[in-house]
């Protein structure tokens, strides 16, 4: 009865002393990271009432800092025994009082060393995404094993099968265990990831082993958006949520670090963000948000971002990011309403703020005469007049800048062919089923001529399959044979690029003539 009553004593005596610890949690723990850890606890019969009372002491001091919940940690506790059982899953716990308190509650189970089966569990159930424990499949999910290393079986192929899925393997033996059987269930780095130690010196690696979980976890918590050349959208966890508060806001250029300065810092520091270069902004406790204004192209910047609470001590978030470089117009020159003596130049992006005016020059290819135009600041297209048809020309938009910085930016335009329509077109029958065609036109470009021709029925129906033929340009005539009753004829004007506007006449017969024929 004594002993027990001393057992119990010194297990009260161990929560009580971590939960006075809970107001000095290392700052840099508090938010600092998000993701799923199981905790694999070796309480077979191999250990004893105390090694086991010191375990559970180890891993209430480990966790204490952390600040748990959905967007935060999230702990699950699996002991090995005869028949392996899940003491809480992920979803259990959302405070260190819960957490804390059901570690208090544990007991042991005693029996065989089955981890073959507790790592089966761990595997297939508790740390499975969608899994009955709830581990999250989008997060970093950590195997701790804690284990007195006496008889565990075969290990090296189920946790072999947990790192390639994913799960990151730490190992905490208390000075039995097999090395080589060890350092192989590990994931790399073994220095920071398999600690071999006496029961009564577990606190010596206690913040080495948090520091090791930390890098596994550690959450991008502050996050940069839609960054343009003078803006930012800066956004965060609302970790102020359901707390009074409030955030604070610096940012400003990002001081340029030696490698002397650097390491006297230390790793997960941040240069300080206050002095009188950087601009500083508040947002309400429930927001998320914040927008970036008035910053300058191609430059890094140090965002800092402090929630400010009485309830609660939360560490400050950084994160550095680069406005992009300063686009100066014009980026795009694009042509439209071409036509035979004139073309449509358009332009952009304005940058009224920093354009001063638009130049547009343009030029016959190739060695045309130079013309120029220029344009206000608020325009961004004009019209060139006077072109030459079927000519290529050179245009380029110039943009003069108010910082004395000039862009340009040049396209190769088309203006269309003259294409005159054809001038007359004459139809003279000729018997009961020829035609004399006679038509006149421009000679300017002219390639030749196309006839089209087809017999047509009641009411303007095709009667006959359309025939076509085509005519060089120095015909101006030609005679059509064994023709429908009523056909029409269409003389259309062919140039280089196109066809122009042609004509079309209906040619009568009265004939009953049943062969329809060819150009005599």
């Amino acid at each position: 009865m004594k002993g027990r009553c001393l057992f119990t004593c010194m297990l009260v005596c161990v929560f009580l002393w971590s939960s006075s610890g809970q107001n000095s949690a290392p700052e840099a723990v508090l938010n600092c990271c998000e993701g799923d850890v199981l905790f694999l606890l070796d309480s077979s019969g191999s250990v004893s009432s105390y090694d086991y009372s010191r375990m559970l002491g180890f891993l209430s001091e480990l966790l204490l800092p952390f600040s748990l919940g959905e967007d935060q940690v999230r702990v699950s506790l699996l002991q090995v025994g005869t028949q392996p059982r899940l003491e809480f899953g992920f979803d259990s716990h959302n405070s260190q009082t819960g957490l804390q308190g059901a570690l208090g509650n544990t007991k042991p189970l005693r029996g065989d060393t089955n981890t073959e089966e507790a790592l089966r569990m761990a595997k297939d159930w508790v740390l499975k995404p969608g899994g009955g424990a709830g581990a999250r499949e989008e997060l970093p999910r950590v195997l701790v094993w804690l284990t007195d290393g006496v008889k565990p079986g075969d290990v090296i192929g189920p946790m072999e099968k947990l790192r390639e899925e994913g799960v990151a393997v730490l190992v905490i033996s208390t000075g039995h265990g097999n090395y080589q059987v060890l350092r192989q269930v590990v994931t790399p780095p073994v220095e920071s990831h398999l600690y071999f130690v006496d029961i009564d010196d577990m606190s010596i690696i206690t913040e080495d082993l948090r520091d090791a979980i930390i890098e596994i976890l550690r959450a991008e918590r502050l996050q940069v958006r839609d960054v343009s050349t003078d803006s930012a959208m800066l956004q965060w966890r609302p970790v102020l949520a359901g707390l009074t508060g409030y955030y604070e806001i610096r940012f400003g250029p990002a001081p340029s670090l030696g490698v002397s300065e650097r390491e006297a810092r230390g790793p997960g520091t941040s240069p300080s963000t206050s002095g009188s270069h950087y601009q500083r902004l508040t947002r309400p406790g429930d927001s998320s948000m914040a927008r970036l204004m008035d910053l300058k192209p191609d430059t890094t910047y140090m965002a800092t971002l402090t929630p400010k609470s009485n309830l609660q001590v939360l560490n400050p978030l950084s994160v550095t990011f680069t406005t992009k470089p300063e686009v100066l117009s014009p980026t795009v020159v694009t042509v439209s309403d071409s036509g035979a003596n004139g073309v449509r130049v358009s332009w952009g992006p304005l940058q009224p703020e920093s354009v001063q005016s638009f130049q547009v020059e343009y030029m016959a290819l190739p060695g045309g005469k130079l013309h120029m135009t220029t344009v206000g600041q608020g325009q961004n297209s004009t019209l060139l007049t006077n072109l030459q048809p079927d000519t290529q020309y050179l245009v380029t938009v110039s943009a003069r800048h108010s910082s004395g910085r000039e862009r340009a930016m040049s396209v190769k335009v088309c203006t269309e062919e003259v294409r005159p329509a054809l001038a007359d077109l004459q139809l003279t029958t000729v018997g009961s089923d020829s035609v004399q065609v006679d038509w006149k036109a421009s000679v300017d470009g002219l390639r030749g001529y196309w006839l089209t021709w087809e017999g047509q029925g009641i009411h303007g129906s095709t009667a006959a399959p359309r025939s076509s033929l085509y005519l060089p340009s120095n015909s101006l005539s030609t005679r059509l044979t064994h023709l429908p009753p009523a056909t029409r004829v269409c003389v259309s004007p062919v140039y280089r690029t196109a066809r122009g506007e042609g004509l079309c006449c209906m040619a009568q017969f009265h004939s009953d003539a049943s062969v329809w024929g060819h150009r005599s």
